[in-house]
């Protein structure tokens, strides 16, 4: 296959993901970066400050001062691939509708997965804050306290900022007096595929079951997503496999990576939750501890590293499969920038999680 054709179809399956992410790139996520993901990490230029500003002196002029723009790593720790079988046809004579069918669903597949894994990384990278019950009459009271504290962090409130809404508090928000549809507003609003806006944040519904979550708020500057294909996708002719007659597939692989750049600007709002959890070095190298407490329920915990889906409420223990984890003791074998699910189980079912991401210095 030319490498034209395989430059268009990788194109065309981008833009389908990017058309169906719901943390989509300039809402949730920027692409500020240096390097090429391909490589396997990428440098982020990260500066906090500002331009200092100083009275003018003619005489003597005005002493030079310099920025502290540092860069940080992001590590693409994903990689993932499509290689859907069409039987029936080699290469060549495979007929366009089919093609252009099962690079629309790759495209949305991928979507769903980036979407899980940097929902994943922004709770991880999040500060966490615990509200109580939603309610009509409640949700945009929380709301303005959540932007209180985005403006006490310094994050811009240049119109960018964002809430991502699960079904239940953006059905509360619908209600609210104070929520402005996006019919109402203007076509920036809408281009952006927010959904309204309310005391200053552009909404999303995001179909999210993470137990108590309510909603995640933030800003795109304090968040990267890196992503390029590793392989172009194309139509791989299988003839030549030993094992399929008169048939081809799919292919491509996609590496991509997500990192949160200061906790402060991106908040993880949980409904009616007492749990929490912190992470400290163990006594064996390479090993980090996780203390973990639940103010209410009681019950016991398990754990994922780097899961590929986030625990959902009410999930079964056997439906889960994680590793049971006694608090303050059991000894988790990590490395730096990995992230651990810790849900907390009782009465026979998932009741709460958290997430927390591997520092360096949980592993000295």
């Amino acid at each position: 296959m030319s490498h034209e054709s395989k430059t268009r179809y990788s194109d065309l399956v981008l833009a389908k993901l990017r058309s169906e992410l719901v943390l989509s790139d300039g809402f949730v996520f920027n692409n500020d970066y240096e390097g090429s993901a391909v490589s396997g990490a990428v440098k982020i230029p990260v500066r906090d400050d500002e331009v200092a500003v100083s009275d003018y002196d003619r005489a003597n002029g005005i002493q030079v001062t310099h920025g502290n723009t540092g860069y940080t790593t992001l590590l693409i720790d994903k990689d993932k691939a499509i290689n859907e079988l069409i039987d029936g046809f080699d290469a060549e004579n495979v007929p366009d509708n089919l093609v252009a069918d099962r690079l629309d669903s790759g495209g949305y597949a991928m979507a769903k997965q980036v979407d899980i894994d940097g929902g994943t990384v922004l709770l991880s990278g999040a500060e966490v804050m615990n509200i109580g019950s939603l309610s009509k009459n409640t949700i945009y009271d929380y709301i303005v306290e959540i932007r209180k504290e985005l403006s006490k962090a310094n994050v811009p409130d240049d119109g960018k900022r964002y809430l991502l809404l699960t079904p239940e508090a953006y059905a509360h928000v619908l209600k609210c007096d104070e929520f402005t549809s996006a019919s109402e507003l203007g076509d920036s609003v809408k281009e952006s595929g927010a959904m309204g806006k309310i005391a200053g944040f552009l909404v999303k519904e995001w179909n999210d079951s993470t137990p108590n979550l309510a909603m995640i708020a933030g800003h795109p500057r304090f968040a990267t997503r890196a992503m390029e294909w590793a392989v172009d996708v194309h139509i791989q002719d299988l003839s030549q496999s030993g094992q399929y007659i008169g048939a081809c597939a799919v292919q491509g692989r996609n590496v991509y990576g997500h990192k949160v750049l200061r906790s402060s600007a991106i908040r993880a709002v949980y409904a009616n939750s007492t749990l929490s959890a912190g992470l400290s070095k163990g006594d064996t190298a390479g090993t980090t501890v996780a203390t973990v407490t639940d103010g209410v329920s009681g019950g016991t915990f398990s754990y994922k590293i780097n899961p590929s889906s986030r625990a959902v409420y009410g999930m079964t223990p056997a439906d889960y499969g994680g590793t049971s984890l006694v608090s303050g003791t059991t000894k988790i074998k990590a490395k730096y920038g990995d992230i651990l699910e810790i849900v907390n189980i009782s009465d026979g079912k998932i009741n709460g999680a958290v997430y927390l991401r591997v520092e360096s210095e949980n592993l000295k």
